[in-house]
Order: C-alpha cells, then structure tokens, then sequence
C-alpha cells in the first residue's frame, strides 16, 4: 500500500491547497449543493454528518448517505460515533470514495449529547486517542477532526496537540465553547484558533464569524490558518466565496438543476430554498410564496416558487423600477442572497423578557386590542393549555375515531395517580423542582433564567457560560468589518 501523504503535504497534495471550504452540515451538504458551491468558489466540501453505527448496519442509508461523482472532489466524508471499531468499519466502506475520513467532534446539539458523539466526547481523552490512533492506523486515506473549544484557551491547546499525537493529520478548530448555540451562540472567538494553529505542527482550519469573503481572508490574515470554513454563511449565499451577493432566484433555480442531475429529498431542497429565500420570504407581500415553499412535492413545484419570486423583483434588481419600501432595513434589498445575522444574547435576553412582560400585561388586560394578546385554551375544569398542547390535540382529533376535542382533553391524562403540572394539564416531571412537566420547566427556566436539575435543564448555566465568550454589540457588516448590534452564527 502506498504510504499516505499527511500534514502539510496532504493538504497542498492531496486536497490541492484550499483555503475556502463548506462545512459539513447535516441534511445540507449534499452532492448538488457541493456542486453549486464548487462551481462558484469553494475548493474543498464535506459530506453531511454521517452516525457511523448506522452507516454500518444499513445498506440503504449509506446509498443515500454517500452520494458522491468523479467531479466531487476534493472531498472529506465526516462521522460521528463513540466506538473505535465501529467507526473504523464505516471508514473502510468509505474510505474509497473520499481523500480523507473527518471524526466529528464539535456537534453542541441535544441529539449529540443523547447519541454521546460531538463535543460531548471533548472531556474523554483517552477515548478519542484511541479512536483517532485506530482509524489512522487501518486507513489508506488520512484522520482529520472538527472539534469546539474549551473555556479555558491552554486546555483547548492541550486538547488539539493531544489529537495531533493521536494521528490528526488536519484539524478544524470552530471559535465557539459547545454552550454557545441556538440564540446563545454570541461571535467565535479567533484568539483560541490563533493558539492552536501557533501551537500544533499539522495544517488548521477556521471555523466561525465567516458571513463574507473579506471574514474569510481577515481570518486567515490574523490566525494564520490554512483555510477557512463556512456553514451558515454558506447556506444563506451560495456565492459566498466568490465574494458577491447574486439575486436570490439565480442560485436557487442552478441548485435546482443540479437537483435534477443529482437528487436528493425534498426536505434538503425546502431548507436550502427557505435560507436562500430567507429575507424576501420575511416579507408579508411574499406569503404565498412562503406557503407554496412549504408545500412544494415536487421539482416543478419549487421552480414555480423561484420564478414566482424572480417575476416579482427583477424589474427592480435591473434597475427597471425603483425598490421603495420602508419595511426592510438591511443594507442589501431583500430579494439578494445575504448572510442572516441574528441578536447577540444580551440582546436576545432582553426581547425575551420584553415580549414576557407584554404577556404577562397582556393577561392582566381586559382590552381585546393589546398588542401580542393570544387566544386562551382550556380544559373543561378551566385548566389552562398551552399552545403548542392545543396544536397537538387538534392533530390526534383529525385521526379517524378519535372523538371530539373535549373527549381527548378529558381523557388526555386519565391514569389512575397521575400528578399533573401546575400550569398545564400534562403529567408532572416526578423530578422537577418547580412541579411542572418538562415543555413548562423549560419555558419557566428560559424566561426567569434559571436550571432545573431533575429535567436536566441548564438554562442560566449555559448563559453564564456564553456571556463570557460573547462580544457585546458587534455585528459584520457588508464590507467584512465588525460593528455594533448584532452577533453572528455559525457552523456546529
């Protein structure tokens, strides 16, 4: 077997030397969207997260999974998994269509930590050694990682050098603690990556703040990374790396041809479709479009939803007729491709109590016009139910024989013994300190920033975490420089 290439050689060898690459994103970075971005600029693609014990045991998912072509490369197929062996055997079914295998370590998400994959392994050394030694000993193709990094910047060194010792031979380093996620996911911090890259031997790649070509290049400028890469940037403005911002409808209808070349689900082409249509979208003229995105079935169907968009706006991108509106304020007009920026978390806090205080004023208000008043459900004993309760009782009485909505609240928790929550007719967590049921805990914990350890709810220790790598007031502008009121998002 020929000796594989690994560091540096591997990266300007094997993967040609790229510096701009898209992130491995699940039900995402399919094959026809890596081939929309490598047509305009990106030079290396990850497949989708790919859960190596499943990869394994069924044939159909790594059909559907492993979808790749001749044009389709370089490429880097990720997995996640906490078994050496198991992992190993779903590299060496993947290890002859890929340049390299990439061990996922960074997922922050709730289905990682059940899973015990992602950054949930960041504290098991051992584990992770083991595994990153046993795959780079029984592959022909090189072990990268994608990892997050610790609170503490010499532990995230440590931690990076120690998976270099394992057999590392390419590391991603995303700016960003596993608690900063969702809307507490605050600006990545290039500092931790600058430490790593000055402090390992094998080529690093940036992950984090990446929303336009000019972030990318002032990244690689000030950590001296190899590369860098972009999810959600990339998502939102396919273009991304070409350094422009085309009209929505010119990406979506060349994704939607290489769909019909390559294809793939629909839920991978409604999402892409919602992220690049995602600021006209946000218009209330566009409802309709909205609508028949989210119903679309077919190929034709989401055509018809771009031409639609396009016959709306194009007069006004070719300077036709003159865009006024005084519902839209970002620098761009909405109908381009542009990255979605959203609230730091002092920000995001702040609205959340803003909007609590409406609803609770809301409640004490006898007039039927407050702003932000919703209708109140309740069971028969005056009980009162949640929304998103009702929402699901009114789907099980659209099932054939199910009986009348009252019938279902009545008997929704008719179990000899059941305790209920205090504020909603569901059945009490036996374990909650608050004596509610895990949907009511957890908004109790969200709006008064607190934890509750019987639901494994850690809503204030998660922001007490993020504040500390947050930047308050700090937002990209179109120009790639940093500003004030909002923070960015990133990849996992």
């Amino acid at each position: 077997m020929q000796k594989k290439k690994k560091g540096f050689e591997f990266w300007k060898d094997v993967l040609g030397g790229p510096e701009l690459i898209v992130a491995p994103m699940v039900d995402a970075s399919e094959l026809a969207w890596r081939s929309l971005c490598r047509r305009h600029g990106a030079q290396l693609c990850y497949t989708p997260m790919l859960h190596s014990s499943v990869f394994c045991r069924d044939p159909k998912y790594r059909k559907e999974a492993l979808v790749t072509c001749p044009d389709d490369r370089p490429l880097i197929v990720q997995f996640c998994g906490n078994d050496p062996k198991i992992l190993l055997e779903a590299a060496l079914l993947a290890e002859d269509y890929c340049d390299a295998i990439d061990i996922n370590l960074g997922c922050p998400q709730a289905i990682a930590r059940r899973g015990h994959y992602g950054s949930f392994l960041q504290d098991e050394w051992n584990l992770l050694a083991d595994i990153v030694s046993t795959l780079n000993k029984e592959l022909k193709v090189p072990i990268t990682c994608k990892v997050r990094v610790f609170e503490d910047i010499e532990r995230t060194v440590k931690y990076a050098q120690m998976l270099e010792s394992a057999g590392c031979t390419l590391l991603t380093v995303h700016g960003r603690t596993r608690e900063q996620k969702g809307p507490l996911t605050g600006l990545a911090d290039w500092n931790y990556i600058k430490a790593v890259r000055e402090a390992v031997k094998i080529p690093v790649f940036a992950n984090g703040n990446i929303q336009t070509l000019q972030d990318a290049r002032r990244c690689i400028l000030e950590t001296g990374v190899v590369g860098v890469m972009s999810a959600e940037g990339n998502l939102y403005n396919p273009f991304i790396f070409e350094g422009r911002n085309p009209p929505s409808w010119e990406p979506a209808l060349e994704y939607l041809d290489l769909v019909e070349t390559y294809p793939c689900p629909n839920a991978y082409i409604r999402g892409h479709l919602f992220k690049i249509f995602h600021h006209v979208l946000a218009l209330p003229e566009n409802s309709t479009e909205r609508s028949n995105l989210g119903t679309a079935s077919t190929l034709e169907d989401f055509r018809e939803v771009c031409l639609s968009i396009k016959s709306k706006y194009e007069k006004y991108h070719e300077g036709i007729e003159k865009w006024e509106s005084s519902d839209y304020t970002l620098s761009f007009p909405p109908w381009i491709c542009y990255s979605y920026v959203r609230l730091s978390p002092e920000a995001h806090v702040k609205k959340i109590e803003e909007r609590n205080q409406i609803a609770e004023n809301c409640r004490q208000s006898d007039d039927s016009d407050v702003i932000g008043k919703r209708p109140r459900y309740e069971d028969s004993e005056g009980n009162e139910i949640t929304r998103k309760r009702m929402k699901k009782l009114r789907r099980i009485q659209r099932r054939p024989g199910r009986g009348t909505l009252e019938d279902i609240i009545a008997n929704a928790h008719s179990r000899k013994g059941a305790e209920l929550c205090e504020m909603c007719p569901n059945p009490m967590g036996t374990k909650c300190d608050y004596k509610l049921c895990k949907q009511c805990c957890r908004n109790k914990c969200y709006y008064e920033n607190l934890d509750c350890p019987g639901h494994k709810i850690q809503i204030k220790t998660r922001r007490e975490v993020a504040s500390k790598f947050s930047k308050k007031g700090v937002k990209c502008t179109e120009d790639g420089k940093l500003n004030e009121g909002v923070e960015l998002i990133s990849s996992n």
